[in-house]
């Protein structure tokens, strides 16, 4: 058997850092491939899975690996309450791209236009596997599996596509901007096959993104309050969107 610190270390720089026991129960629930994990109390995450995700405990018991608690901080950025972590293979870039170019589509493309900041990506991402999206593009210079994404996601980027993509490739299908001087969205019906698209925290959409929407559309907001954060608004049509209100 394989030494379980030797194969982070192999393993470390091509897949997917995995920060905590929910991040690698939500990974195993939607089929990630889990190659190694380890804990420093891996009596205490037993009893978590009892407690919390019965449903994949026996495979948690069969691959969590205890070790020191100095070595288990060695291995990760920021030590994690729970004391666990794991590495999982990070889906291809083809796989994901054809998920979101399959049509017809039966739930929405999340866009987010240039974010900036990588723990509301994170929680744009836990939103969009929590309503059934068909995945999240990122445009910009942001990598969406960046580690600090995928902590904010708690591991479900692997429950729907996540890309970085071009403005000039998005997937196909109706584009809906959120936009201030949009319409007001409360009168709008979102199809299933939209692409939702979501301007960065400060500058909003960029022009090449604001030029190639077919439609702009504005969250109710009161006045004087200048904007919501930018996993409310996502939250915010995507209910919308699931209501199936116009």
């Amino acid at each position: 058997m394989t030494d379980p610190v030797t194969a982070w270390h192999r393993l470390a720089g091509d897949t997917v850092l995995l920060d905590g026991f929910h991040a690698l129960k939500h990974a195993l629930r939607f089929r990630a491939e889990v190659p190694v994990a380890v804990t420093a109390d891996r009596t205490a995450a037993l009893a978590l899975a009892d407690e919390l995700a019965p449903d994949v405990r026996d495979t948690l018991a069969a691959l969590l690996a205890e070790v020191p608690h100095e070595t288990y901080t060695s291995l990760v950025p920021r030590p994690h309450p729970t004391a666990v972590a794991a590495l999982a293979v990070r889906p291809s870039r083809a796989s994901n791209l054809a998920k979101l170019a399959h049509t017809p589509r039966t739930a929405p493309v999340v866009v987010l236009d240039n974010p900036r900041n990588l723990g509301n990506a994170g929680a744009v991402i836990r939103l969009a596997a929590g309503f059934g999206a068909t995945g999240v593009v990122t445009t910009g210079t942001v990598d969406p599996w960046h580690p600090t994404v995928v902590r904010g996601g708690a591991g479900l980027h692997f429950a729907t596509a996540v890309e970085r993509l071009d403005v000039t490739d998005l997937p196909p299908g109706p584009l809906f901007a959120l936009d201030p001087e949009g319409d007001d969205i409360r009168g709008i019906k979102l199809p299933d096959d939209a692409v939702l698209a979501f301007g960065s925290e400060r500058t909003g959409l960029s022009p090449e993104l604001r030029a190639r929407a077919d439609h702009l559309l504005a969250l109710p907001m009161r006045p004087q309050v200048s904007s919501y954060n930018l996993a409310t608004s996502v939250a915010m049509t995507l209910y919308h969107w699931s209501s199936g209100a116009s």
